[in-house]
């Protein structure tokens, strides 16, 4: 039909523009970030790249329904404003007929979407939260780089090497200055190496000296030693699914049905619901006045996209505080959005306000 195929191209084309302007924009806004944290040492310049891979496909679910969403308003808002609907409503074709086509055209990346939220979503947060663990719990000699001072993960000592094997990670020339709330250290000595001991890591020195100043009686004490050991504090990676419930599987967040792991559910499970309600109310809100030439109805659309992804991580608040349910939080939320577009379709299809004065029905 006419009808149909003719909406379905351009409101594919309108999703491919509007999808390649957000996701530029936010790639950007991304990289920024991700560089930034690696510049502070938060993550490691290698794994800048892949940090940013797996910060993009959790986004990805928001980015792809906002641009199916301003794709239904922009496309059906074009109609409007060049008299197209007001020759499909004096055809006879009600507004709750685009529905369909619409639908036709959304549920791929609905299909996407669910994939995203409820698989890929806890993967990604899982694998992020490795690297940066992993990062974060490596050994202190390890993170410095020769000729650079670096603090320590605690800030309570600080490295400084001359050189330094990255293969059998022994170093030449190591000065550690040492800061606790009672004394004050620096010891220096000609080489060093590391020693794993238990689930913890040491750093032995080997033919230097240590200098000592008590911070209370400022008494100073020097001594010479042929091997020293400090603790560099490398503890083994903890798995990143036992941290927090962003990194859990959508089946074991059902299984384990506690407030936080509930309201991480409601979360998941509302950028679903909430990406097919919005495709319902963008046709609704799509109406525009073709005699004004303006792009009002796209600003309240993004206004009540905002309003609805608030409300999505209020309910998620909500339910890990245990101040609702899961069920109650579903009707009210997403019923209550279900309910709303419906009744602006019927309202749209039954108003004659909105309507050019020569479609409106003889009194």
């Amino acid at each position: 039909m006419l009808f149909d195929s003719t909406l379905r191209k351009e409101l594919a084309r309108g999703f491919g523009a509007t999808l390649v302007v957000i996701l530029t924009i936010v790639i950007t806004m991304m990289l920024i970030r991700v560089l930034g944290q690696a510049a502070s040492g938060a993550v490691a310049p290698a794994d800048v790249v892949l940090l940013m891979g797996y910060t993009a496909l959790s986004h990805l679910p928001t980015i792809l329904a906002l641009s199916l969403f301003i794709a239904i308003v922009v496309t059906l808002g074009r109609m409007y404003r060049d008299s197209e609907m007001a020759i499909w409503f004096s055809s006879g074709v009600a507004l709750t007929r685009f529905i369909a086509p619409v639908l036709r055209v959304s549920w791929p990346v609905l299909l996407v979407v669910a994939i995203l939220v409820l698989l890929v979503w806890p993967w990604g947060n899982r694998s992020s939260a490795e690297l940066r663990d992993r990062y974060e719990q490596r050994s202190d000699l390890s993170r410095v780089t020769p000729g650079v001072f670096q603090t320590s993960r605690d800030g309570r000592r600080v490295f400084f090497i001359e050189r330094r094997s990255d293969e059998s990670m022994n170093a030449r020339g190591v000065f550690v200055l040492s800061n606790d709330q009672h004394d004050e250290s620096l010891t220096s000595a000609r080489s060093a190496h590391l020693e794993s001991v238990g689930g913890d890591r040491f750093l032995v020195l080997d033919s230097g000296q240590r200098n000592e100043v008590d911070r209370q009686s400022g008494e100073r004490t020097l001594a010479n030693f042929s091997r020293y050991h400090v603790l560099v504090g490398e503890q083994q990676v903890q798995s990143a699914s036992t941290q927090s419930p962003k990194t859990l599987r959508t089946v074991d967040l059902m299984l384990d049905p506690t407030p936080r792991n509930q309201g991480e559910l409601i979360w998941r499970l509302g950028l679903l619901f909430g990406a097919v309600n919005l495709v319902l109310l963008a046709i609704g809100l799509a109406a525009i006045n073709p005699r004004r030439a303006t792009n009002w109805n796209l600003l309240f659309a993004l206004l009540g996209f905002v309003v609805y992804y608030n409300l999505i991580n209020l309910s998620q608040a909500w339910v890990s505080s245990g101040k609702q349910d899961l069920g109650s939080v579903l009707a009210l939320v997403h019923g209550g959005a279900l309910v709303l577009a419906l009744s602006l379709l019927w309202w749209r299809d039954h108003s004659t306000v909105w309507r050019p004065w020569w479609l409106r029905p003889a009194a």
